[in-house]
């Protein structure tokens, strides 16, 4: 696919989880060149209200790239996944963006069924990490439990191997 690999599309709830486990959402735009929104999800993050975890960090990262047109989902993702997650694998086909950010397991499976390449809230963190940026894996780890976000112990095992 002719898009660089600095060029994401994201769904929900890894941008809840980064902004809550970082505090803003700045990790992705030092990682990417582009990060583009689907508006599914846009909408999916407003429809939790103002006050919920993550959505002011959302709101202020005017950088992000909001998609303003709904994504013409083929049957196939319209019929297996959530409005958010086959949105953000239709806007990547569709863009030729070979790219998604997905944490939920049946997403992560339809997208690589797609053929795309796949991070995650985690894997953004570590690559963060790995890059020399100055994450704590721990502590947002942490944040994002505190906040509610699930991950599976297998994750966070992995997460904190990649952190010593």
């Amino acid at each position: 696919m002719p898009d660089s690999p600095r060029s994401i599309v994201t769904n929900r709830t890894p941008l809840i989880a980064l902004a809550v486990g970082t505090g803003s959402l700045d990790i992705l735009r030092m990682l990417y060149d582009r990060v583009i929104v689907p508006l599914e999800v846009d909408e999916e993050i407003h429809a939790i209200g103002a006050d919920a975890p993550g959505v002011s960090a959302f709101d202020c990262a005017t950088w992000l790239e909001r998609l303003d047109e709904p994504a013409a989902m083929t049957p196939y993702l319209r019929n297996s996944l959530d409005r958010g997650e086959a949105s953000v694998i239709q806007s990547a086909l569709d863009l030729e963006i070979p790219l998604v950010c997905i944490d939920e397991s049946v997403g992560r499976r339809v997208a690589r069924l797609s053929g795309l390449t796949l991070t995650g809230s985690i894997g953004v963190l570590i690559k963060a990490r790995n890059q020399g940026y100055a994450v704590s894996i721990p502590q947002s780890i942490a944040r994002m439990r505190e906040h509610g976000i699930w991950l599976s112990a297998e994750v966070v095992r992995y997460a904190l191997a990649q952190q010593a």
